[in-house]
């Protein structure tokens, strides 16, 4: 391919396009978020199709696409089929690249209603920001794609010759169960020159950022038994290790004294990291004043390139039931993130094997419900790269950041495997205060418009690129 020249007289009418798009993006954004579309079987499933749905009619009725389909894949291994997913896609024209754009519309749940300063479900603007559930995870991801393409196709009409495909997840926060099948069963609609995935982040709200490295996962249940039936703590506490001492005792042994990860086999990524003080990471996490961070080395070394270990969950009797008695089984859920370099496999293995060998008193231990997913690194050196920073730079007004992110994103691999040669870029619209999984998550208002006027400049410049 040859290298695409931006066509910088252009780039005005791309921009007041998107500028003047804004009011109806956002409008249509706030229906969105409106439909709780959550993955989960224990919720209504009926709301994840109205959410499919709308995603397709607005998919539709930007008049780009040759195609707009709800599909559903099926789940290896098992009987059942995956969560409807939006698929659109036109053909490139006239030798023109082919771009794919990746978000994903269900949402997490919204955990206690009580936690929201207003209804998780009915979209709210308040100091610049918009408050609801998937308002910036990820339903902002399919608006910026959206808006993008509604300015793009504004300004150029019959001269946008670019190929498009857009692939709107269903389920990517219960696992992306049907992902790899999905991309396998639509691999020739799928197949593009570059991918853009619109489920990161930005340094700060006015900063791009470029996500460049992220960390794999291993997650799994792990079930800790010492006794075959409760007994009295009085009559035999002493003398008979329970399975939450048992368990206590062993959790301890993941870490270090500094709280870093104490797991042999678990690695590191040597590389550097911008500058980033304790003081921002007490402002963007929420640290109390007495906490102190955790780990060694710089503090984003800590969140980008080495691994950590979370008890994410955890079945014992309620603080209401409590009584006098040895629990004689526990079951925790452990999510360890993985740094960049190793398999999400490799992690689990010494995971699995640390646990084992330091289990207190011959406790039983039984795992199950294992979840694995690679880490990614991105190949900076391409074209596509180079012109996403370009449009970056010109959508915010400043120069963007190559980040790190200390989450997963797994399936990446799985676009890796199918698409070899297409360039991968993982970018977003959330910044550090969007709550992303917790209560009162939001989307930054202004980082909205500066994200859709990359994108739109992007798809712009792509236009101009020939095969």
């Amino acid at each position: 391919m040859t290298s695409p020249v931006p066509p910088r007289e252009s780039d005005a009418a791309v921009l007041e396009a998107v500028a003047t798009g804004i009011p109806a993006a956002l409008s249509d954004l706030g229906h969105l978020v409106r439909i709780p579309g959550m993955a989960w079987p224990a919720f209504d499933q009926t709301q994840l199709e109205r959410s499919a749905e709308a995603v397709a009619a607005l998919a539709s009725d930007t008049g780009v696409f040759d195609e707009v389909r709800v599909l559903r894949a099926a789940i290896p291994g098992t009987d059942e089929q995956g969560q409807p997913a939006i698929l659109a896609t036109r053909a490139a024209r006239n030798g023109k690249p082919t771009i794919l754009l990746y978000a994903h519309h269900d949402v997490q749940p919204p955990g206690d209603d009580a936690l929201w300063e207003t209804p998780p479900f009915e979209p709210t603007v308040r100091d610049g920001r918009l408050y609801g559930r998937g308002a910036a995870d990820d339903k902002a991801g399919i608006m910026s794609h959206i808006a993008s393409i509604r300015a793009v196709s504004e300004v150029l009409g019959d001269d946008l010759e670019l190929g498009i495909a857009m692939f709107i997840e269903g389920e990517e926060e219960y696992g992306s169960r049907s992902f790899a099948q999905f991309l396998s069963d639509n691999k020739d609609a799928l197949r593009a020159d570059a991918i853009v995935v619109a489920d990161s982040g930005n340094w700060d709200s006015v900063t791009p950022g470029l996500t460049v490295s992220l960390r794999g996962n291993a997650r799994f249940t792990m079930r800790v038994r010492t006794l075959d039936h409760a007994s009295h703590s009085g009559m035999f506490g002493g003398a008979v290790p329970d399975a939450m001492m048992a368990t206590v005792t062993l959790l301890s042994t993941l870490w270090n004294a500094d709280g870093s990860v104490a797991v042999e086999g678990m690695t590191e990524r040597d590389a550097p990291t911008p500058d980033y003080t304790e003081a921002t990471l007490r402002d963007e996490a929420g640290l109390l004043p007495g906490t102190t961070p955790i780990g060694d080395g710089t503090i984003l070394s800590r969140i980008w390139n080495k691994p950590s270990v979370t008890v994410i969950g955890i079945d014992a009797t309620s603080v209401a039931a409590a009584s006098n008695t040895l629990l004689p089984e526990l079951t925790v859920v452990i999510s360890a993130r993985v740094a960049p370099g190793q398999t999400g496999q490799e992690a689990y293995d010494a995971l699995e094997s640390h646990l084992r060998a330091h289990a207190p008193f011959g406790a039983e231990l039984t795992f199950s419900d294992v979840d694995l997913g690679d880490g990614f690194l991105v190949d900076t050196s391409g074209w596509a790269v180079a012109l996403t920073r370009d449009a970056m730079r010109d959508g915010y007004g400043v120069a963007p950041v190559d980040l790190g992110v200390g989450g997963s994103i797994p399936f990446i691999a799985d676009l890796v495997r199918e698409f070899p040669a297409a360039q991968i870029l993982v970018t977003g619209v959330e910044d550090p205060h969007s709550r992303a999984h917790s209560p009162n998550e939001s989307l930054h208002l202004d980082t909205f418009r500066h994200a859709v006027a990359t994108e739109a400049l992007l798809l712009a410049r792509m236009n101009e690129a020939e095969l």
